[in-house]
């Protein structure tokens, strides 16, 4: 059963690759679990090597999902798309895992936050399809690839926010500054998916689910590297939170 009404929402977070799972690699995943934790939720790890059936019962657990980043890149396969020469190994198990939250989640109705691989994969999970390498494919002097994210300094780039969304509502405004270090990026939004904010070379920075009224926000940057003095960052992990908190119990 997932939480009670007077508990913190339970927000799943699996981790970022199989490899770091196994190797103890937690550098980078933490940051999730501290952004959900700030926003007073529980952080509930999910490991990538559950069968079916043990994910199955962990999801029930479970009030919301956070999606991570990751330096896989999602099978240009499942978008009917042969594979980029720069395009990153993909992650079979992340994947996989992935695709079975995201079906619990829009079946019962539970929020999502997904970021940069997150809503990527949330993107082929609607059938969307992706660009595989924005250096190679789009004209533009934006940095948004920030290699093996080290070194400084970090690049950040203003969006465009489409007036009336709601990352407009949470921002208070039609734009923000945003950190970037990705190198693919949405191309055909996946069905009922509205792109809601934009990179000013045109890359896809944000979606919103659109068929109902379940929560489902996907950005390409790193609001959890935001957490601490960003107030749109902030803004994303309370307002999931607190719509996971709202949410009906279910069983």
């Amino acid at each position: 059963m997932a939480s009670q009404p007077s508990q913190k929402p339970r927000i799943g977070i699996p981790y970022r690759t199989r490899k770091e799972e196994l190797s103890g690699e937690r550098s980078k995943y933490n940051w999730y679990g501290e952004a959900v934790r700030l926003a007073g939720g529980e952080p509930v790890e999910i490991s990538l090597g559950l069968a079916h059936d043990q994910l199955q019962a962990q999801a029930e657990t479970l009030d919301a999902l956070v999606l991570p980043g990751s330096p896989a890149d999602v099978d240009p396969a499942r978008y009917n798309a042969a594979r980029h020469p720069e395009s990153a190994q993909s992650d079979p198990d992340r994947e996989r895992t992935d695709a079975s939250l995201l079906a619990h989640a829009f079946a019962e109705s539970k929020p999502v936050l997904a970021i940069c691989f997150g809503v990527q994969s949330l993107n082929v999970f609607l059938s969307g399809s992706l660009i595989q390498d924005i250096p190679s494919e789009v004209r533009t002097e934006i940095q948004h690839w920030w290699a093996r994210e080290q070194g400084a300094p970090e690049p950040f780039h203003l969006i465009k926010i489409e007036p009336g969304s709601r990352l407009a509502q949470l921002a208070g405004k039609n734009e923000a500054r945003v950190n970037s270090s990705h190198h693919q990026s949405v191309l055909e939004p996946g069905r009922d998916l509205r792109v809601t904010a934009l990179a000013p070379d045109g890359v896809i920075e944000a979606l919103e689910w659109t068929r109902d009224s379940n929560w489902v926000t996907g950005v390409q940057w790193h609001p959890e590297r935001m957490i601490k003095d960003d107030l749109l960052a902030q803004a994303l992990f309370r307002e999931l939170v607190e719509v996971a908190r709202k949410a009906p119990v279910h069983s």
